[in-house]
């Protein structure tokens, strides 16, 4: 059975991103049409994720699978979490 409350997106980001900002805003746009879980992770309180993503945020992640980086992709991820419910 799907959970209700949709699946679970990671957002990599930093606190000083416009970018970052940008993309979260978008996002929680989407939540309003699209139900997901959204956790926010910063890159910078983590050394292993500064390393493995340096300045190659904001990065969207279902799992292993990168949705998008730098800008929200709506029309992309949309049909992505449609696809997989």
């Amino acid at each position: 059975m799907a959970d209700p409350s949709g699946p679970a997106l990671t957002l990599y980001s930093r606190t000083w991103c416009h970018l970052c900002d940008d993309m979260l805003s978008g996002l929680h746009s989407l939540q309003s049409g699209l139900p997901f879980v959204l956790t926010v992770i910063d890159v910078d309180s983590d050394p292993a994720l500064e390393q493995r993503f340096g300045e190659w945020v904001p990065v969207l992640m279902h799992g292993d699978r990168e949705l998008c980086h730098y800008h929200l992709d709506s029309v992309a991820v949309t049909d992505y979490l449609r696809k997989i419910r």
